[in-house]
């Protein structure tokens, strides 16, 4: 499993258990703490890569492929990970576009992994920083974010 504090950001607060009797233990102690936290399965199929797409006004504006360092598991720029620009498939596309509509987002990261049952959500982010995927995809996203603004619609619906 893979449990995630709710106040981490950046992969910090994201542990890996690998025996039920440890996630028992990790969930026990923080709720010990008192800490918000959330529990995923663990996609091993991914291999440490994700996709991350920049949906805005119900659209992916830009798009990269990160992976993980040598050791881990998260795929996070802040991590150690690198990334490089990505085309996502039109059902990767769909996906993230969904997934931020379900949301009521008009601005979103959505984070996608490859599993034996095709793409799915890892994550959604209501304000996904942006130098990462500018920087390597070369796209304008914030250029885009104004743009849809200025258009009149909100950005917590598409």
């Amino acid at each position: 499993h893979v449990i995630k504090l709710n106040e981490g950001a950046q992969g910090a607060g994201v542990m890996l258990t690998e025996k039920p009797s440890s996630s028992r233990s990790v969930v026990e102690a923080l709720r010990g703490l008192y800490a918000t936290f959330l529990v995923q399965e663990f996609v091993a199929e991914a291999r440490g890569s994700d996709l991350r797409c920049l949906v805005v006004g119900g659209q992916v504006v830009a798009a990269m492929r990160r992976e993980a360092p040598e050791g881990d598991f998260r795929a996070n720029l802040h991590r150690g990970g690198s990334a490089a620009a990505a085309t996502p498939s039109s059902l990767e596309a769909a996906l993230a576009v969904r997934a931020a509509s379900v949301l009521g987002l008009g601005v979103a990261g959505v984070d996608l992994v490859q599993s034996s049952r095709g793409p799915l959500v890892l994550e959604v982010n209501a304000s996904p920083g942006l130098e990462g995927v500018e920087a390597v995809s070369g796209a304008d996203v914030a250029g885009a974010i104004i743009d849809f603004v200025a258009s009149g619609r909100s950005l917590t619906g598409p």
